[in-house]
This record gives C-alpha cells, structure tokens and sequence, in this order.
C-alpha cells in the first residue's frame, strides 16, 4: 500500500497528485496540487510534519523524514518543502526548510535544522549541514557544501520550467491505469 495512516494521520493529497504505486507515503504529510512522487520514494512523517509545495517534484529513491521532538530537541524539526521543488533522484531531506524554486542534486542530503531559501541550486552529491542556511540565488556544492556563485537568469528560469516538465509527465502517468491503484 502507498498511501498509510500512522497514529490517525492520514497523508492529504492535494490535486492531480501523482504517488507511483512503489512510493511510499505514510502519516502527517500533505503533498499540494500536482505534486509528483516517484518510485522508491519514502516520504515518512511518522514523528512530525511535512508539508510539500505545489508542483514538486521527488525522484525516484528518494527520503524524505523529519526530526522528532525529544530531549536533546524539544521542539523537533518538521520538513517543509515550497512550491515548484525539483528533488533529484536519491536525495535525502530530513527535518529542514527547502524554499520556493529549488532545485536538490542528485544524491544531496540536506540535514536537520538546515533552511534553503527559494531560488538555489544545490548540486549533486552534496551535503547540507544541520543548522545551515543557503542564501536565495547562488548555486551551491560540495560536501559540505560551499556557496560557489550567483545563479544565472538562464538558471533561474528553469525552475518553473522543470517543474511544469514534471507536472506534464506526471499527468501522463496519472492517465495509466496502474497509477489509480493504491
């Protein structure tokens, strides 16, 4: 099953949201209108909340959780994802802040506390330290990663354009029949 309540949560879909029916998507999460998950996906909010933008997109192998509250963090950390959001494939997000237009590389890890602003790029294979914030506007990369330089016109274009590329192919999928079946 894709789709699973924890503790009498229920995941909330928004509209034209597409989950693979290998993804698995499970407690306090709600995922906005044309939301896409991917196969393999692990979108786990079993100890807080998440809350995914309009027209995100989460590649395949993808995990995604959340810090609990608990001595050493009495108020946790929940995941928040803004709208027009491109995660690349096995990316790990647990318990930080991704703004509006972002895109995360391929195999990046963004840690808890971490808070990326809207409009960066985040290379593949890079590591976002708890507690660190990415300024608007810059590319960044590395492990840990290191602020490189200001992203292009041309880049910052593509946000939207990646995120409606994703939204047509996920409408494609939607159309299939197994892509109805929980």
């Amino acid at each position: 099953m894709k789709i699973r309540s924890y503790q009498g949560m229920t995941p909330q879909l928004g509209n034209a949201v597409f989950v693979d029916p290998t993804a698995v998507v499970l407690g306090d999460v709600s995922l906005g209108d044309d939301c896409s998950v991917w196969p393999l996906v692990v979108i786990r909010g079993d100890m807080h909340r998440i809350r995914i933008g309009a027209r995100t997109s989460v590649q395949d192998g993808s995990v995604l959780h959340i810090t609990h509250a608990g001595p050493y963090n009495p108020e946790g950390f929940p995941l928040i994802i803004g709208n027009d959001v491109t995660i690349g494939h096995q990316a790990m997000l647990h318990g930080c802040t991704i703004g509006d237009r972002v895109l995360v590389g391929m195999g990046t890890m963004v840690m808890d506390g971490a808070v990326v602003e809207s409009d960066v790029v985040i290379g593949a294979g890079s590591l976002v330290p708890p507690g660190k914030t990415l300024e608007s506007n810059f590319l960044y990369v590395g492990r840990p990663v290191k602020k490189v330089r200001p992203l292009t016109e041309k880049e910052l274009s593509f946000f939207t354009y990646t995120a409606a590329n994703y939204v047509g192919l996920k409408d494609k999928h939607l159309s299939e029949d197994y892509a109805n079946t929980q």
